[in-house]
């Protein structure tokens, strides 16, 4: 959507290890840049190197510690027709990195946003993983603390689609374990390890199997790989759920209840007496 002030936002994704992965518009922006916001400087000093252009833009650090006070002064510049150039360490901005905060205020001033897409820590080893690819979600970095952790991944212990984090290389035996203890010790997984970068590393197998390897000394830039729960068996399919698959029937595909009992009984395996059983008990206790 074109914004009605002439200023614009570039999110710019930057190499997740190997500089030669940038993609050709991004030296080109860094180039047209007035103002170029880096989470790190001297990264960023680096890549300019490394890609052999010289930025005339003025350059400040936009990290987590200063996002909030940032903020306000880049969206000046924007309102006032700069175009922002939004980098961070690896990767895309406000994807686990700084930049939501600016991309939220941008968008409510209808400036207008764009992006130069690059490499993706997440699709990358999402790519590599041996795992479904078909279906996906992305949960960022696990809790640091080991109750509110185990919180979050009960919350998605039943998830059908593949999930992706990111984890320090110092909790990534401990988050292993949780999840081994939560998805199950055979839940498959593959621990992905400074991909693109000289010693690039996918260790896949159990989370049994991969919290024992993580018990040694593991280093790197880390991005887990788990495999989405099972397809759950007639014998584990509740009341709740039978109900609630015939309610979904008939509320996005505009079934009659008895075809959606029908059809729910029909892809478990059950007696269509159990399912209407299971939606007269859902009602009731409604």
């Amino acid at each position: 959507m074109t914004g009605t002030v002439s200023g614009t936002l570039v999110l710019a994704g930057t190499p997740i290890g190997d500089p030669a992965d940038a993609p050709p518009r991004l030296a080109a922006e860094l180039v047209a840049a007035e103002v170029i916001a880096a989470e790190d400087t001297r990264r960023l000093r680096r890549l300019t190197q490394a890609l052999d252009v010289r930025p005339t833009a003025r350059v400040v650090s936009y990290f987590e510690g200063n996002e909030s006070a940032r903020t306000p002064d880049l969206v000046a510049a924007l309102e006032g027709g700069a175009r922002v150039l939004l980098v961070t360490d690896a990767g895309m901005p406000s994807v686990s990195d700084p930049g939501y905060r600016l991309v939220a205020a941008a968008v409510e001033r209808d400036i207008t946003v764009t992006a130069v897409p690059g490499p993706s820590a997440v699709l990358t080893a999402l790519a590599v993983s041996g795992l479904p690819v078909d279906r996906f979600c992305f949960e960022g970095f696990p809790p640091r603390k080991a109750g509110e952790r185990l919180s979050r991944l009960r919350e998605v212990a039943a998830e059908r689609r593949t999930l992706v984090y990111f984890e320090s290389p110092h909790r990534v035996a401990e988050t292993l374990s949780a999840m081994a203890e939560v998805f199950g010790a055979d839940r498959r997984a593959a621990v992905c390890r400074e991909l693109t970068k000289t010693y690039e590393e996918v260790k896949r197998g159990s989370l049994a199997e991969l919290a024992a390897w993580a018990a040694g000394d593991v280093r790197g830039e880390i991005t887990l790989v788990v495999e989405g729960a099972p397809e759950p068996g007639p014998q584990d399919l509740t009341p709740a759920e039978l109900a609630r698959r015939v309610a979904v029937r008939e509320e996005e595909a505009g079934e009659r209840r008895k075809e959606a009992i029908a059809a729910v009984a029909a892809e478990t395996g059950l007696p269509k007496r159990e399912v209407f059983d299971a939606v007269v008990a859902a009602k009731n206790a409604g």
